[in-house]
Order: structure tokens, then C-alpha cells, then sequence
């Protein structure tokens, strides 16, 4: 009979994932506290919805361009080094956002607090996924850091108005006193680096540059194609197709790659990175919609903002409770599409939106979302990371991360664009209603992706593991 308490993580396992789950709930809680204050950014520091965008894009393209370095450099250099060091940063220039005077120190400073949460996030997602050993306590202790990391992301809305009420400087000064309590308790919990598995080669520079600056280009060419000649904007989306060629061609070839390729020929880990990808991009571009739709056409304060999304923290509850029981009961896949599905339902609802609309009227889509999203984000981080080799953890993560952050950029892009496309300044109403489309596009599609894999045999590159959240029966 199996031992009840292989489930249990123990006071000293807690206490270690409660710090990295704090981690990862202040880069949720950081991204997505910059939405609620960039009306208030922008009247301040004169920004156009354009560069405006760059506030949240700088953050997550950096995030999302070195996170595979990050990952290498917790697998070769030590993960309670990495993230020690890379929170103190993300501490440092946190703070010199709150500083910044100007547009482009911001946004500066945003890309390298980025760079900083790209070590940091995959070093503490691969010392949950080396310490607690592959099975029940491990898929409980991803899914309790999952549903802090969502409860962050959505939290922060609320965080987010209420601080800029006071003054959206406090957006950026907030962070810094969570990150330096956590860095005290981190020095108390997380366990010495045992010796590095693999210690020959060094670190593909060539290939992070490559990555963050394809993807760079990629998003300036859709945020700037409706202002910009047709010429200007083929050329920009040659050269980011061309740097990313660059990539994977440094990729193939250096004795060291950032991402080994072969880990890409599992399609549930790719249908896995997909769905992260669109779950999370759609997300991003409906909260800067109805940010926008609130605060600008509605004239409604960051403080009521804030408390109309409050709602959408409640998957911060479902996710380490409903989640489980159901990823258990039904498996991974049969819960993550039922989740982007809710959400291409919430988005859907959305597109009613009125010029007078009450609180009520919009109620539905906040709890659909909240649903949609503690259903998807969690089994969707296991079914990235589950039957990788300890080795290669980071390097999985960080595969995670990117896609999560670049579907966050790409998103937010295109949203960006269909606005700026589409009114002569200042948004309207149909403006708002063509740009939910967005977000609704790219909800079904990560449905039909992960959907499509439901009845395939398994892949002979994925895992084997026969454990009830199995990738090879999720996705």
C-alpha cells in the first residue's frame, strides 16, 4: 500500500517553496501592476500609446531573451547562486524605474529588471523541480508555485491601482521592499548548490543576442507598421526573421547551444509552449484594453480600475485547490483546453462592451477569465517541464519562460497596433471591440493546439512517466 506521506512536502519543504513561489509572484505581481499605472505613466512622462507599450515590452522581451542563458547559467554556475545574485538586481533596478524622469530610463530600466527575472525565474523553478522528487509532491509544489505565480499576475491589477492612486512610483518602490524581504529569507532557505552535472562548455551569448533581438524587431515591426511606410516595416520583419535564422543556425552549431534543439521534438513540450504562449499573450493584450477602456474612455480612477479586476486574483485560490483535484481527476490536457477555451468564452462576452456598461454587465468575462486562467497556467507549466532530465530542468523552464513572456510581448504588440491602426489618437469604442478580437484569436487557437494532441500516441523523444498529470496523457 503506498505511503500516505509521499504527497506531504514537510515544514522545511514548504518554507523553501513558499520563498520561490514569493519569487515568482513578485515578477507576476510586477508585470502585471505596470498595466493599471501606464495611463498615469503616460500623462506623467509624455509617452505615446506606442512607447507606451515598451514600458511592459521591454520588460518581458528581455525576460523572455535571456531566459535560456538563465536557465544554462542555473545548470552549469549553481541555482541558489543565480538566484540570489539576479534578485538583487531585479531589486536595484526596480528601484531606478521609480527614479526615472524620462521615458527611455524607464524603459531601461524595464529591460534590464527583465534580464535580471530571466536568471532568477528558471534558477527557482529548477530548484523546485530538483528537490522534490517526480511525482505527487513535485506536481504538488508546481502547482501550489503555479497558482501563486497566476494569483500574482492577476493580483497585481489590483496592487497596481491602488498604489498608483498614491503615486505610480510606487509600482516600481513596491517591489523593491518585497524583493529585499525575500532575499533575506532566501539566504535561510534555499539549499548550497551541490556540484553542477554539467560542467564542460560555457555560455551561447551569440545565440541569447540573436533571440532578444529577433524577437526585438519582431515586435517593434508590429507595433510600428501602422505608422511607418510598408518598406520600413518589411525591412524590420526581414531582419528580426533573419536574426532569429541566425539563432538557430548558432544553435546547430555551437558545441555549447543555449537551447539544444532535440528538446523540440517532443510535441507535447512544443503544443505545451504554445498554449503557454497564447494563454498568456491574450491575457495581456485584453488587460491593456480594458485598462484603457476603463481609465480613458470611462474616466473611471486607477483605484476603481484596480478594484473592478480585483476579481481576477481569485485563481491565486482556485489554482493550488480546484486545480489539483482536477488535473488528478481528468489529466493535464482535458484541463488546459477547457481552460483556453473559458477563456476564448470570457473575451467573447467582452465584445459587447458599452459605452456605459456596469460593473455587472462586465462581471461574467472577470470570472470566466479567472476560471480559465487557474485551469490552464498550472498544468501547462507541468506539462513543459515533467520527464525532462535533471540536467536539462532549467533549460525547460527557460523554454517555458520565453514562450510565456514573448506570447506576452506579441500580444500586447498586436494589440497595440489594431488601436493605433485604427483611431486617430484617442481610442473608441469600436476601436476597443476590434482590438478584443486579439486576445479572442489567440485564446481558440491555443485551444485547437493543445486539443490536437489529445488522441496522438506519445512522442518517442517525450516522457515516459505514468503518473496521473503525465504529459504523454495531457496534451
Amino acid at each position: 500500500m503506498p505511503d500516505s506521506r509521499t504527497d506531504r512536502l514537510g515544514s522545511r519543504g514548504w518554507a523553501l517553496l513558499l520563498v520561490l513561489s514569493g519569487a515568482i509572484f513578485l515578477e507576476g505581481i510586477d508585470v502585471s501592476m505596470m498595466g493599471v499605472a501606464l495611463p498615469s505613466i503616460r500623462a506623467e512622462l509624455g509617452m505615446s500609446t506606442s512607447s507606451l507599450q515598451w514600458v511592459v515590452s521591454a520588460y518581458v522581451l528581455a525576460y523572455g531573451g535571456f531566459v535560456l542563458l538563465g536557465g544554462r547559467a542555473a545548470d552549469l554556475l549553481g541555482r541558489r547562486r543565480m538566484f540570489l545574485l539576479w534578485l538583487t538586481v531585479f531589486l536595484l533596478f526596480s528601484g531606478l524605474g521609480g527614479l526615472a524622469t524620462e521615458g527611455w530610463v524607464l524603459i531601461v530600466s524595464r529591460f534590464v529588471t527583465g534580464i535580471a527575472a530571466a536568471f532568477m525565474t528558471p534558477a527557482g523553478l529548477s530548484i523546485i523541480t530538483t528537490t522534490f522528487p517526480e511525482g505527487p509532491r513535485r506536481t504538488k509544489a508546481l502547482l501550489v508555485y503555479a497558482g501563486i505565480a497566476a494569483g500574482g499576475f492577476s493580483l497585481g491589477m489590483v496592487t497596481g491601482g491602488l498604489l498608483t492612486s498614491i503615486d505610480w512610483r510606487w509600482v516600481f518602490f513596491a517591489p523593491v521592499i518585497m524583493a529585499a524581504v525575500l532575499l533575506a529569507a532566501a539566504v535561510r532557505t534555499v539549499p548550497r548548490d551541490a556540484a553542477p552535472e554539467r560542467t564542460a562548455g560555457g555560455f551561447d551569448v551569440a545565440g541569447a543576442l540573436s533571440l532578444t533581438g529577433g524577437m526585438l524587431l519582431l515586435v517593434y515591426t508590429v507595433v510600428m507598421a501602422p505608422e511607418v511606410a510598408a518598406p520600413s516595416t518589411a525591412l524590420t520583419l526581414v531582419a528580426g526573421l533573419a536574426l532569429l535564422a541566425v539563432f538557430v543556425m548558432v544553435e546547430r552549431r555551437t558545441a555549447t547551444p543555449l537551447l539544444r534543439l532535440g528538446l523540440l521534438r517532443s510535441p507535447t513540450l512544443v503544443r505545451a509552449n504554445v498554449g503557454a504562449m497564447m494563454l498568456v499573450g491574450s491575457f495581456v493584450g485584453f488587460q491593456f484594453v480594458a485598462v484603457l477602456y476603463l481609465q480613458e474612455l470611462r474616466g473611471w480612477s486607477e483605484t476603481e480600475t484596480g478594484l473592478a479586476l480585483m476579481v481576477l486574483g481569485l485563481d491565486a485560490i482556485l489554482a493550488p485547490t480546484l486545480t489539483p483535484r482536477l488535473v488528478a481527476r481528468f489529466g493535464n490536457g482535458r484541463v488546459v483546453v477547457v481552460g483556453l477555451v473559458l477563456a476564448a468564452v470570457a473575451y467573447t462576452l467582452f465584445l459587447r462592451l458599452g459605452a456605459d456598461w456596469s460593473y455587472a454587465a462586465m462581471l461574467p468575462t472577470f470570472l470566466t477569465l479567472t476560471v480559465a486562467f487557474a485551469l490552464a497556467y498550472g498544468p501547462l507549466t507541468i506539462a513543459a517541464t515533467d520527464g525532462v532530465a535533471t540536467e536539462e530542468q532549467g533549460l525547460a523552464s527557460g523554454v517555458l519562460t520565453t514562450s510565456f513572456q514573448f506570447g506576452s510581448a506579441l500580444g500586447l504588440a498586436v494589440v497595440t497596433a489594431v488601436l493605433v491602426g485604427n483611431s486617430d489618437g484617442t481610442a473608441g469604442l469600436d476601436d476597443f471591440r476590434t482590438a478584443l478580437l486579439v486576445p479572442l484569436a489567440a485564446a481558440v487557437v491555443g485551444a485547437v493546439v493543445t486539443a490536437s494532441g489529445r488522441r496522438r500516441a506519445p512522442s518517442p523523444d517525450g516522457p515516459t512517466t505514468t503518473e496521473p498529470h503525465a504529459v504523454v496523457d495531457a496534451l
